[in-house]
């Protein structure tokens, strides 16, 4: 194990440099020898989240750890270009749930991306772009006429073309970080540029072609934060709830009415609000959710229900200490942190058959 750089993970009333450390020790003490990481030993291993604690890594120069998450990704990919729902402790072969959900499968363009940029190693591009690759490709064939994302394929082959807002904005992220990928090793893919297009179009103009799930936070930040809703368009909508889902002094809720604040929701939120040049509110949010630190651990759990004064569930995710790792990641001015966050990156094609 290296010693992780944290100069950058350090935020007043967050993390010192100590407790940076020991929040990434966290994340590689779950990690399995074979790349995998999990929700926590025990549990399951999904894709995105995956991606996300590896992301986390890369932040802290824990770059052999987190090239180690991807090629785990690149060996147990599908025939078809994805990966299935969940996989108990990471274990390749013991899948629970055999759907692909298409954002879980998209995530992998992001942290390939990530990584590339935090290391320069274009070896490991040139490894992983067949996987990346892939990846788009099965995504694309659930896009709609309306240019949003079909959400899942079951393992009969059976394709759920209901639109998810979260997952679709963040599909749309995982797309800008393929082009450039792409754009960096010289193979232009105009098709994924006209989707990626057709996808920011449905989410800024066409909230009816998704699924009805406002009452999640999630729904709310998530074009932000996917860059499909960008200045005074993002603004305004994160000005619109602010109050229907921030808990001053807690964190963000995962779902209204519930009283119930999570630490992942809130981190993403922060990182939103990074991007839009709120760096402030951010540095607030990151401060107030340092409730749900562990601090034998260096983990955090994942959620915090204000009317009990109860932590549920009793969980300590490294999703959620990867999510707070990259939103002080992005505030720190990790360079490859906010490449990938702050909007550098290629936006695709607008076209007619969007409208």
């Amino acid at each position: 194990m290296t010693t992780p750089r944290t100069e950058h993970l350090v935020l007043p009333g967050v993390l010192t440099a100590g407790e940076a450390a020991a929040t990434v020790a966290g994340i590689l003490a779950v990690q399995r020898e074979d790349g995998a990481i999990p929700w926590f030993r025990g549990h399951h291993l999904d894709p995105w989240d995956h991606v996300e604690a590896a992301m986390a890594l890369d932040t802290a120069g824990e770059h052999e750890a987190a090239e180690r998450a991807y090629l785990w990704l690149a060996r147990h990919q599908n025939e078809d270009g994805s990966w299935y729902a969940a996989y108990t402790d990471g274990e390749f072969d013991a899948v629970t749930d055999r759907g692909r959900e298409t954002n879980f499968v998209a995530y992998i363009a992001v942290g390939v991306w990530h990584h590339h940029l935090s290391t320069g190693d274009d070896a490991f591009l040139d490894r992983m772009w067949p996987a990346v690759y892939a990846a788009v490709e099965f995504v694309l064939r659930l896009q709609q006429p309306g240019g949003q994302i079909g959400w899942r394929r079951d393992d009969d082959g059976t394709e759920t073309t209901d639109a998810l807002l979260t997952g679709s904005s963040s599909i749309h992220h995982a797309l800008r970080c393929a082009l450039a990928i792409a754009e960096q090793r010289e193979e232009p893919q105009p098709d994924w540029e006209l989707a990626a297009g057709a996808l920011r179009h449905a989410i800024r103009h066409h909230p009816e072609r998704f699924l009805d799930k406002n009452r999640y936070s999630m729904d709310w930040y998530y074009p932000v934060l996917g860059g499909a809703l960008t200045g005074a368009q993002a603004k305004a909508r994160i000005e619109e709830a602010w109050d229907r889902f921030v808990v001053p002094g807690m964190g963000v809720r995962c779902v209204v009415p519930n009283p119930w604040v999570t630490g992942g929701e809130s981190a993403e939120l922060a990182l939103a609000l990074w991007a839009m040049g709120e760096s402030d509110h951010a540095l607030e949010i990151l401060q107030w959710i340092q409730h749900l630190r562990d601090p034998e651990s260096g983990l955090y759990w994942t959620g915090y229900v204000f009317d009990d004064g109860a932590i549920w569930p009793r969980e300590l995710t490294t999703w959620t200490a990867g999510s707070l790792l990259l939103a002080v990641a992005a505030l720190g001015g990790h360079e490859a942190t906010c490449q990938v966050f702050g909007g550098n990156l290629p936006v695709g094609l607008e076209s007619d058959c969007c409208a």
